[in-house]
């Protein structure tokens, strides 16, 4: 049983379907509650972000998902891939623009590095658009490796370009 699973929500491609990014990554919120053995603790606010690296591509949509169960890490990424498909998500080229990415942050303190799965994310920390929406939803989070408080990380990319909806 995890407490604390962390999950961010970006889009910044109008779908298959026509929904604008916040609607995906609203309809993304909505997929994440009827995965069994899960409980949605928390949804932050939504966030307007320029991509990462910074390139001509449409602002993303972030948010980030505070969720609680019985699941294993890695069918919880198989999961987040899944949902990311049913959005039309094409994995292609890295950092391109998408109608949904799903990204797992965090599992209570549980630290994995394997080639299919990283935890915690092992970009997160450098990310105004993970870190403000994650702090909304867990103010007291600690990195896990790192120790690192969420207010301490947001402060040191506080010149990333990130806006609240």
């Amino acid at each position: 049983m995890f407490e604390i699973i962390l999950v961010a929500i970006g889009a910044n491609l109008t779908s298959a379907v026509g929904q604008t990014p916040l609607a995906t990554c609203q309809w993304a919120v909505e997929q994440l509650t009827q995965l069994p053995s899960l409980e949605l603790r928390g949804v932050s606010r939504w966030f307007a972000t320029q991509a990462v690296p910074v390139s001509d591509q449409p602002r993303f949509i972030n948010g980030v998902v505070w969720l609680s169960g019985a699941i294993q890490p890695g069918r919880m990424l198989q999961a987040l891939h899944e949902i990311e498909a049913a959005a039309g998500r094409q994995r292609g080229v890295p950092n391109a623009a998408r109608t949904l990415d799903l990204d797992l942050l965090a599992m209570d303190g549980l630290v994995v590095t394997k080639p299919e799965l990283t935890l915690p994310h092992p970009r997160l920390q450098h990310r105004a658009f993970v870190l403000a929406p994650l702090h909304d939803v867990r103010p007291d989070w600690r990195h896990p490796v790192s120790g690192i408080e969420i207010t301490a990380l947001v402060a040191a990319v506080a010149n990333q370009d990130v806006q609240a909806l």
